[in-house]
């Protein structure tokens, strides 16, 4: 992994929006100067409009606030949210506004899936969790199932200078020579806690593969367990011959994956890869209980990441994406409990004998499902060995 780890910070595990979006509301509500939001999806319903109204009351007390959302996800958010946020003075940017949105061409595939806040470069929040409304979400039972971390601590400068970097690459882009960063701040780097961690990104020019380098890293070393909880799992040969690999070795390997059917070709897609990980003697559990968005990974209980970052091509091969990785018993036993107790209520694990038992048309739909969204992201350039 190239991004090093730093010691000293305070990182506190949240699940779900319930726990993430009053701590985002309240570190907004404090802010003093400067507020970089960035986030796949905003939409304008109840939490929409009240991480909004929190960002605009800040505004109002003089904070300089820059929101960027994707042009994809947050397809309604100009329509919508952005007019609003403009009036009272806040910068907001689209990443990369598309008119065809189902378009498969190579270059707007490459979305903005980070989930990011940072205020005052004082604290961070770093993430799965989009600004959307789970407690009365249609169409799902709530939850999302999902995980945030908010950050306080040294680790708060490669953030808050990632978070930079990209507005300003935005702003180019966009011509919008009023919203570029002039000044460079100073940033807090005081010790806040114990906590050992790591800000790593994937982009398209330095920083390619290091989510999913970072992954194999540890996945590598480890000699009791891996649990990993993933929305959309199809990982490519490096990724699965690693988890084959660690079982081999005795790993208890651990592998917990939406059991709804959200995208229905990639859902088949995964399920396609689930005989020959069952026959490794990895065991799988299908989330039933609400939608499972979460992306994150326990490695040997003390070895941990939350993020944005799925393990399929959109994400390791495609998207921005920024996850946290944290090298602390305690943090990562907070996080196993908490992957556990979904397992437990929520889930349903597949033995590899009921697996076999499937009739055959249901193993060719998913194989079908898997090559053609490989021939998808071949067409779209991005084939090889991952």
């Amino acid at each position: 992994m190239k991004s090093a780890f730093i010691p000293g910070n305070d990182i506190e595990l949240l699940e779900n929006g319930v726990a993430y979006f009053p701590a985002l509301v309240e570190a907004i509500d404090r802010a003093r100067s400067e507020i970089y939001l960035e986030t796949y999806i905003f939409e304008r319903d109840d939490t929409g409009m009240r991480i909004a109204g929190a960002l605009q009351r800040a505004v109002r007390r003089g904070v300089v606030v820059r929101v960027l959302v994707d042009g994809f996800g947050a397809a309604e958010f100009p329509e919508k949210l952005l007019p609003e946020l403009i009036r009272v003075g806040a910068e907001v940017l689209i990443y990369r506004p598309e008119i065809a949105r189902f378009s498969f061409r190579r270059h707007r595939l490459r979305r903005l899936h980070r989930k990011i806040a940072v205020i005052d470069a004082r604290v961070a929040f770093v993430g799965g969790i989009n600004i959307i409304d789970d407690a009365h979400a249609p169409h799902h039972t709530s939850p999302r199932y999902d995980y945030a971390v908010r950050i306080e601590g040294p680790l708060l400068a490669p953030i808050h200078q990632s978070s930079r970097r990209l507005w300003e690459l935005v702003t180019w882009a966009n011509f919008k020579r009023r919203f570029r960063v002039l000044a460079e701040p100073t940033v807090a780097v005081e010790r806040r806690g114990h906590i050992r961690a790591a800000f790593v990104i994937r982009d398209n020019v330095r920083h390619r593969r290091d989510i999913e380098d970072a992954y194999l890293a540890a996945i590598g070393s480890a000699t009791r367990e891996v649990i990993l909880a993933n929305a959309y799992f199809l990982p490519g040969r490096r990724f699965r011959r690693a988890l084959h690999q660690a079982a081999a070795r005795g790993v208890r390997v651990i592998i917990l994956l939406q059991g709804r059917v959200e995208y229905a070709l990639l859902h088949y897609a995964t399920q396609a890869l689930y005989g020959s990980l069952l026959a490794a003697d990895i065991r799988i559990f299908e989330y039933h209980r609400s939608f499972l968005h979460a992306k994150v990974a326990v490695v040997d209980q003390q070895w941990a990441t939350v993020g944005s970052s799925n393990i399929d091509p959109f994400s390791l091969l495609l998207a921005r994406e920024a996850n946290v990785v944290v090298h602390d018993e305690g943090f990562a036993a907070a996080l196993r409990t908490s992957l556990q107790r979904a397992m437990r209520e929520g889930a349903a694990e597949l033995e590899q004998e009921e697996w076999k038992r499937k009739p055959l048309f249901h193993r060719i739909r998913r194989w079908l499902a898997y090559g053609l969204l490989r021939m998808l992201i071949g067409l779209a350039g991005y084939g090889g060995k991952h």
